[in-house]
């Protein structure tokens, strides 16, 4: 119970101290903390509309997030979501351009699965340098990603591109039938239960499973996995391929239930928010599903503090950089052993009298 207070209590202590910060940072700039809190808490929360926004921002932070932690109850720190949302959201509109899909729920279906199939692929690829050449996968995935970013500027302003987008190049529209509606006729798209469902079947797959019990002892101690005979290098590749899947499902739901086709809207910076939300849920699938949701109305409020108190769009930006340093430095926290400190201290206490 303790152990799991300490779990719960380190994040959310991060949080309100990455809010804190923000609060001193706003006071700098002439803005009162309190009313930058209020309007934070207003944008995010405060009636249907800024909950629709927030929940519309937490469908793909969701998926994104679960990009970073599968790979990482694997034993991987993979950062590379960002590449796989756009290639996922590219490979929909291409699939749905070059092949006639059935205008209802079957066609939506497999250009869903065309984003997930691309996503995949490409996490798998940084998980298989690390694998088999020894790249760390921290840096390929990063480097994957700029490169996936790359080809998808190369292929939409080219090939890919229609030619009735002038202004914003963009890759042809998808079919009314194959979008992806609102729930209930609201604003909220059903990418947002996507995200939940995913959540919860991911997390009850690690917690309830052979398979996900053997990629959480791969992740947590390789040496244990060799001895039992596990198969690590595929566990590792599978965790790698889930999910990127879930990555390229995030871009194939913002292409079919927001932009209606794959353009540089998709480049919304996701993947890498998706970091952030992964590491404060500790990598846990069902935790992410909250934090996605808070961190997605922080995304929904920017909008609203700079028409109310003139600060920029991207000051929620720093919001979750602070966030993200307090989260990396609670780890250290976490990792100290306060008994044997404090048993080192009175011993210091008696060599000095």
């Amino acid at each position: 119970m303790r152990q799991a207070l300490k779990e719960f209590a380190l994040p959310v202590f991060a949080i309100a101290a990455a809010l804190l910060l923000f609060g001193v940072l706003a006071a700098f700039a002439g803005v009162d903390p309190l009313e930058v809190w209020a309007t934070l808490f207003k944008g995010a929360f405060g009636d249907w509309f800024s909950w629709q926004n927030t929940l519309q921002r937490a469908a793909p932070l969701m998926l994104t997030a679960l990009c970073v932690a599968l790979p990482a109850r694997a034993g991987l720190i993979v950062i590379g979501g960002e590449g796989a949302l756009v290639l996922g959201g590219l490979a929909s509109a291409a699939l749905a351009h070059a092949v006639s899909l059935p205008g209802n729920a079957a066609g939506t279906v497999a250009v869903c699965l065309a984003g997930a199939l691309a996503g995949a692929l490409w996490i798998t690829l940084a998980g298989w340098l690390r694998q088999y050449r020894g790249i760390n996968e921290t840096i390929s995935s990063l480097l994957l990603a700029y490169i996936a970013i790359g080809i998808f500027k190369h292929l939409v302003e080219g090939p890919l591109r229609d030619p009735a987008s002038l202004n914003k190049p963009s890759t042809h529209a998808l079919a009314d039938g194959l979008l992806i509606g609102g729930i209930g006729g609201s604003d909220v798209h059903w990418g947002f239960v996507i995200g939940v469902v995913a959540c919860l079947a991911l997390g009850w797959w690690l917690r309830a499973t052979a398979s996900g019990f053997s990629v959480r002892v791969v992740g947590g101690n390789p040496r244990t996995a060799q001895l039992v005979g596990l198969p690590a290098t595929r566990l590792i590749l599978g965790a790698c391929a889930l999910g990127g899947a879930c990555a390229g499902l995030a871009g194939a739901v913002e292409v079919a239930a927001v932009h209606t086709n794959a353009n540089a809207s998709l480049i919304a910076g996701y993947g890498y928010a998706g970091i952030l939300v992964s590491f404060i849920a500790r990598h846990n699938p069902v935790a992410i599903v909250p934090v996605a949701i808070l961190f997605g109305g922080f995304g929904a409020a920017g909008s609203l503090l700079q028409r109310r108190l003139g600060l920029p769009d991207a000051s929620v930006l720093v919001l979750q950089g602070i966030a993200f340093v307090l989260i990396l430095a609670s780890e250290g926290v976490r990792m100290v052993d306060w008994n044997a400190l404090r048993a080192r201290v009175p011993r210091r206490a008696g060599a000095v009298r």
